[in-house]
């Protein structure tokens, strides 16, 4: 079930919300539970309900290990060291990471190394494998750790499937969640968080329906269906990649904060108007935050603490693996390793500026760099082959060369004796004459102050006015709801 679809809209959300506010109000707190349980499954089923036995599988396996550390703390009869507990648990989970989703790339990569023939497997990727794995190896290390204790299996099934967050995230903690599922408070309707969340989920939804979608039919066209690219053609098609992913996955995740305050459970902020960063350190601590969070403190230190003596050269080395790692998180594919390299060479040259050479760049200039190296690793994070990328990158460098606008030619006609071709505007990648407007308005909407959280926690009041935005923003999600899409994170 789709966050931008009539049915979640109309039925699934407004149906789980009441029923679990009733069952509270009544003073049912186990059936209110149990109703949210089972909400959050039946969306997760909606998909396809053969995925129901994994996740169920993964809940009740990770469940296990972690009481048994608990156990382990607790009594003396200690039959398995408690690390050893927490080995079984990583390999559990990061065997079935490797198993659903890479185990055709690695056959795959097998073959053409080693000149095997060996069959490739054909899994289907589970939805949200990726995500519900991630959240519960942080579980498990928190539990390792001492920092969590959680013995009741309702209320850890609750922090794994919580719908708004299930599917794409953010990677939550249950420090953070299960504190606000246990307050007496939040167990009753909160009117604010409700305008907050139906404000934050609506312009959500705007991201994703209005402008992602509008940018997917040139991104598509530029990257999968055109077989050359024009200089313009090929910077509409990066940059439309570019828009599409960030209003997509952000717009996702407003829609699941939006969606969790309604139950009063405040999601963490994954995203921080990363687009507006002025380097590479700058964009990771603003973009898809917790899991920059989770790759900081669960790879990234473990690594640097592994050094006998660390030093600036090690700790770099140490960002470049993190980065290849969190690259092929993403997805089985060399594609994403590249893209993960890329990143992490780029923050190996933020702090080398900002530690050995140490000259203030203007923030202008810093930020129009950050944005086109950015702009430049998306090309191989959405190629699904490097021919895809290198064709959108030669088309960059004017090495299909340039066309303009056949409308142009009367007022710039000359240019013709300099190589440069009058056709249909961006006619490679069924570009209109609206689509520079398109890349106006995304760029405007990047510069604004405030994003969309930040605006509506300091911003928002209950009040005709912002009740007025909210329905007209509301009624033009609807008007472009005709064309129900998927998100983005969901494939990976």
């Amino acid at each position: 079930m789709l966050f931008n679809s009539y049915e979640f809209i109309f039925c699934f959300l407004p149906i789980s919300f009441l029923v679990y506010f009733y069952l509270n109000k009544k003073k049912l707190i186990v059936a209110a539970k149990i109703w949210l349980l089972f909400s959050s499954l039946f969306f997760y089923s909606w998909w396809n309900v053969m995925y129901l036995p994994l996740i169920l599988t993964s809940v009740l396996f990770n469940y296990s290990i972690s009481n048994a550390m608990i156990g382990h703390n607790e009594s003396k009869d200690r039959y398995f060291a408690k690390k050893s507990l927490l080995q079984v648990g990583l390999l559990f989970n990061i065997g079935l990471l490797v198993y659903f989703k890479y185990m055709d790339f690695f056959i795959l990569n097998t073959n053409a190394v080693f000149g095997f023939n060996i069959a490739l497997l054909h899994l289907a990727l589970p939805l949200a494998i990726s995500f519900f794995t991630l959240q519960q190896i942080v579980f498990l290390i928190d539990s390792y750790e001492g920092l969590v204790k959680e013995k009741n299996f309702l209320n850890y099934t609750i922090f794994v499937t919580f719908f708004p967050q299930l599917i794409a995230g953010p990677i939550v903690h249950h420090k953070e969640m299960m504190p606000q599922f246990a307050s007496v408070k939040n167990k009753v309707k909160n009117y604010k968080n409700i305008a907050l969340g139906l404000f934050i989920f609506s312009i959500g939804l705007f991201k994703k329906v209005v402008i992602a979608d509008t940018f997917a039919v040139w991104a598509t066209h530029g990257f999968d269906l055109s077989t050359r690219l024009s200089l313009f053609e090929a910077w509409a098609t990066s940059l439309s990649y570019t828009f599409q992913l960030y209003f997509d996955f952000s717009g996702y995740t407003d829609m699941a904060i939006g969606a969790a305050l309604l139950f009063n459970i405040r999601l963490p902020i994954n995203f921080n108007s990363p687009l507006k960063a002025t380097g590479m350190v700058d964009f990771w601590q603003r973009w898809h935050i917790t899991l920059s969070k989770f790759i900081t403190a669960y790879i990234y230190t473990p690594l640097v603490r592994s050094f006998d003596r660390l030093t600036f050269h090690k700790a770099m080395f140490a960002t470049v693996i993190t980065f290849l790692i969190a690259g092929l998180w993403h997805g089985a594919s060399w594609m994403f390793v590249i893209f993960g390299g890329l990143n992490g060479l780029g923050i190996v040259a933020n702090h080398y500026w900002q530690k050995k050479i140490k000259i203030k760049m203007n923030k202008v200039l810093a930020w129009f760099i950050t944005f086109n190296f950015v702009n430049i690793t998306f090309v191989f994070f959405r190629a699904n082959e490097l021919d895809d990328a290198v064709k959108v990158l030669k088309g960059m460098v004017g090495f299909y060369g340039v066309e303009i606008s056949n409308n142009l030619y009367g007022a710039l006609g000359f240019l013709t004796n300099y190589g440069i071709k009058f056709e249909p505007w961006l006619q490679n990648i069924h570009g209109t004459k609206w689509t520079l407007v398109w890349f106006l308005f995304a760029l405007t909407i990047l510069c604004l102050k405030y994003n969309t959280v930040s605006y509506a926690n300091n911003k928002l009041s209950l009040s005709i006015k912002s009740s007025i935005f909210t329905s007209i923003v509301i009624l033009i999600n609807i008007f472009y709801m005709n064309n129900t899409s998927t998100f983005l994170y969901f494939n990976f």
